[in-house]
């Protein structure tokens, strides 16, 4: 590879119910700091809410669209699914019992001989949490998640390929990543580079056939990143070598981005590193105030009428 692969994820955008329940527990039950209060940018009407660590950083961010009169999605191919957090070594007990008094339902699982707690927010999206020896990078403090127990980032995310053989070559010919393991219902492949985060890819190797449904809880696309506007445009480039066709880039205020879908039918982006969510508010007040893009400031007040209440 020529040029510097992705170091990773990004951030990650589903699709989710009332934006209260899930700002609540998102903030409340797993201690996350709400980063950015907006809109999505493509529809003004719909709230675009970021999760992630003190400051949102890169690998760290999950977002979400606030559609409240959407159905359930539908596991299947052609789908991102089960994001999975790193918590620091020696919590996973601490956040089972934290899940259990919070009302949520979770299962014990193993893979690739790692335990893992497996659940589901209040509008279906599948997320899990597993042990590493890193603890938060930038812990909020003013979680209700003891800083010692407090989420780190992204360990990982699931892919359901429609075509997984094209998948793997995007993830080696374009990202950069690297298989590392497989076993007889995952192959995971991470990424690579002198910068890269512990994030991985898991692709299924025992999905259904159906074809994933968009809905509350569904994945909307995953986004990986790029050191800055030059890096991003190589990843781009050698998309584009395989016969891809990423958009032009789009300024999304707190980073630049590229879309492509992958062959196997999962929406990809290649976000900048910066400028970062401190761009339009002081770290002090990051997700308190609903904050709009300057194309649409001279429609805030009617922005905001049709926008449900949030705290």
């Amino acid at each position: 590879m020529s040029y510097q692969p992705s170091p990773g994820l990004h951030h990650v955008t589903a699709i989710s119910g009332d934006p209260q329940i899930n700002s609540r527990f998102y903030t409340e039950t797993l201690g996350l700091r709400r980063v950015k209060k907006t809109v999505n940018f493509d529809d003004p009407g719909t709230y675009h809410l970021y999760y992630g660590d003190r400051y949102g950083q890169p690998g760290t961010a999950l977002t979400f669209f606030a559609l409240a009169n959407v159905a359930a999605g539908r596991a299947g191919v052609g789908e991102a699914r089960e994001l999975t957090w790193h918590v620091p070594a020696g919590t996973l007990d601490a956040w089972a019992a934290r899940l259990e008094a919070h009302g949520v339902a979770y299962a014990r699982m193993l893979r690739f001989d790692t335990p893992r707690l497996v659940a589901r927010d209040p509008h279906g999206f599948s997320f899990a949490l597993v042990e590493a020896e890193q603890g938060a990078a930038c812990p909020w403090p003013d979680s209700p998640v003891p800083q010692p127990e407090q989420i780190g980032g992204f360990a990982g995310i699931d892919i359901a390929s429609q075509a997984p053989a094209a998948t793997r070559e995007v993830l080696e010919a374009v990202l950069g990543y690297r298989s590392e393991r497989e076993d007889s219902d995952w192959q995971r492949y991470v990424a690579t580079g002198p910068t890269a985060t512990a994030s991985y890819i898991d692709l299924a190797l025992q999905a259904t056939a159906q074809p994933a449904g968009t809905g509350h809880g569904s994945v909307h696309h995953v986004a990986f990143r790029a050191h800055d506007r030059d890096h991003q445009a190589e990843l781009a480039a050698a998309a584009r070598r395989l016969g891809l066709h990423p958009t032009p880039v789009i300024d999304r205020q707190y980073f630049e981005s590229v879309y492509f879908t992958e062959p196997g039918g999962v929406l990809f982006e290649i976000a900048t590193d910066g400028p970062g969510f401190g761009v339009d508010e002081d770290e002090t007040e990051l997700g308190r105030a609903l904050r709009l893009p300057p194309q649409y400031e001279p429609r805030r007040a009617a922005i905001e009428a049709e926008l449900p209440a949030l705290d």
